[in-house]
């Protein structure tokens, strides 16, 4: 019964995890129980409350309003499994970067996110606009993603495909998880 009451617990904490964050509002400064919640959640998404409670020595009520409150910050945006994308069934990947026309940033960001296999889109500074990730099943279908797709955008004036020959998840032991 206790376990079935944690399951319920656990679901009602992270059915909100895409809560909308109020621009200009500041975080709330994380303390040590904070990090600490953050690295066993990131190293377990699964955890349950009880155990996380356990581990930071606090009680489960204290541990559920934290997790609750991080949700809310915006400081968890959601929890989800780890992949190995050549097991599943995509063994190609590349990071491509685009040049894109000044001011289409959130055009072309509706449009990327339509993509099949992307995976991770970023606005960044230097030599291009955006780098995107993609994971697809093969060499042919990231050729036509590339060449038919992202290029068939107006608002895209060049990509530069970089193939992905092996990639590490970092262990969340040893990130930084204040920033």
């Amino acid at each position: 019964m206790a376990d079935e009451q944690m399951a319920e617990d656990w679901d009602r904490v992270v059915a909100p995890a895409s809560a909308p964050v109020t621009p200009g509002v500041p975080a709330r400064p994380l303390d040590a129980i904070d990090r600490d919640i953050l690295r066993i959640l990131q190293t377990d998404g699964r955890a349950s409350i009880r155990s996380v409670a356990e581990r930071v020595h606090v009680s489960r009520a204290n541990a559920y309003a934290r997790i609750n409150r991080l949700i809310d910050d915006g400081v968890i945006r959601g929890f989800s499994a780890r992949v190995n994308h050549e097991r599943a069934g995509h063994g190609a990947s590349a990071y491509i970067t685009l040049k894109i026309v000044q001011n289409s940033w959130r055009t072309v960001r509706e449009q990327l996110q339509a993509l099949p296999g992307a995976a991770h889109i970023a606005l960044v500074s230097g030599d291009f606009d955006v780098l995107l990730l993609v994971h697809t099943p093969d060499n042919r279908t990231l050729r036509e993603l590339v060449l038919t797709k992202l290029q068939s955008i107006p608002e895209v004036l060049s990509t530069r495909t970089l193939l992905v020959f092996e990639e590490t998840d970092l262990d969340p032991d040893h990130r930084d998880t204040t920033r």
